[in-house]
């Protein structure tokens, strides 16, 4: 700019110094409706060169003047930032106070001039449901929305968290759902899973997602198996509720042979079972559990079961006593199936075989039914009052 100055000045010059030297100065007329305006050359010259000084002042005056709104405009923005920062420092330090109001206060009041203002908007939400202002809370939230119109997932997240908190369970699992599309790895995302299936009874979408969240560490393998057998139980239960007897054992019989050699589940199928009054299938359960793998649990479910062909339990028994031997919860089990065929002296051995190892209130009292059975009245109240005096020593 500067360099074309000089040269249209140094043209001027020649044009106005040029006539003078050569003694011709020219003349110029400017002519109008109602004024002429007659001049030489040399002045036109000196009319157009301060013209453009004057045009020049002009421009740098408004240029400075404009620079100095900016400025100021600059300046006000700056001590809006510096308060923003300001105040989430201290919201963090109420946060760790736990005075919610302080924190959801000060990150929203100056949250558009913060350094991240959806983190600011975002844990305002948080701390504005801590408080139990479902209002505050959802305008915080949709402010973030608009504000993180390129990354909606960490809103999104938020908004989930907070329907869970509220217990709208199935909203949340709605949200989980979509988050699932967009982000099915990732670990916040996983865990609302977790809760928004556990609380609808969304049993088969948990199972779904329980690799993936073994995969990227978000539980260890003890909560995955917990929350494996949790969902097969759910499962189980839907089944039973829809269609009895049927759907548990059509749902059982579409399971994979893994599964169904898992003694918890091998349990829990037989007492939905006999709950639903089917002895037999919980019977072969039973006995086919038993003939893979011994498993207490199994033994203890034998005396509840009310079928026509109990002779297949006692061989069951008699195999594992053979095989483990005579254990008190073995002894006492095939006591008490005896007992329900009216093997009186067969069953009272087997319960001593029990007292002998250790001894129960339980079997006392069936040991003294058996010994009444058998017109020993003397010898089934002394075993009454060891069960009594046994029951009295546990629960002072």
């Amino acid at each position: 700019m500067l360099k074309v100055l000089l040269l249209f000045l140094l043209l001027i010059a020649g044009v106005v110094i040029g006539p003078m030297i050569a003694g011709h100065q020219g003349y110029v007329l400017i002519q109008t409706d109602n004024w002429n305006i007659e001049t030489s050359v040399t002045g036109l010259a000196i009319i157009l060169v301060l013209s453009l000084i004057i045009i020049l002042l002009v421009e740098w005056a408004l240029r400075r003047m404009f620079r100095t709104g900016a400025k100021t405009r600059g300046w006000f923005l700056g001590r809006k930032r510096s308060r923003a920062r300001r105040q989430t420092h201290e919201a963090l330090v109420k946060l760790a106070e736990g005075d919610y109001k302080q924190v959801e206060k000060l990150l929203s009041r100056n949250a558009d001039h913060a350094e991240q203002p959806v983190v600011n908007y975002l844990l305002a939400a948080e701390a504005a449901q801590q408080r139990g202002d479902e209002i505050r809370a959802n305008q915080h939230l949709e402010r973030a929305s608009e504000l993180a119109s390129s990354d909606p997932l960490p809103v999104e997240i938020t908004r989930v968290r907070l329907q869970l908190a509220r217990n709208e369970d199935h909203a949340a699992r709605h949200g989980v759902d979509r988050l699932l599309e967009v982000a099915p790895r990732h670990p916040a995302v996983l865990r609302l899973a977790e809760q928004a299936y556990t609380r609808t009874g969304a049993w088969g979408s948990l199972l779904d997602i329980l690799p993936t969240m073994e995969k990227v560490q978000v539980i260890d393998e003890a909560h995955r198996d917990a929350l494996q057998q949790q969902a097969w139980l759910g499962l189980m239960s839907q089944a039973m509720a829809d269609r009895g007897s049927d759907g548990l054992k059509q749902w059982w019989q579409n399971q994979p042979r893994k599964t169904r050699n898992e003694p918890a589940l091998q349990v829990a199928m037989v007492d939905h079972l006999i709950e639903c009054d089917d002895h037999d299938t919980a019977q072969e359960i039973v006995l086919s559990g038993l003939k893979r793998q011994y498993d207490e649990r199994l033994v203890l479910l034998m005396p509840r079961l009310k079928t026509g062909n109990p002779e297949q339990l006692e061989k069951a028994l008699r195999q594992q006593i053979k095989q483990h031997g005579t254990t008190p919860l073995l002894s006492s089990t095939l006591g008490q199936l005896l007992m329900k065929h009216g093997e009186w002296e067969q069953a009272s051995e087997a319960f001593r075989e029990a007292l002998a190892q250790r001894p129960d209130p339980f079997d006392y009292a069936w040991l003294a039914d058996a010994l009444d059975r058998l017109h020993r009245p003397e010898e089934a109240a002394k075993m009454r009052r060891d069960g009594l005096l046994l029951t009295l020593k546990n629960n002072p």
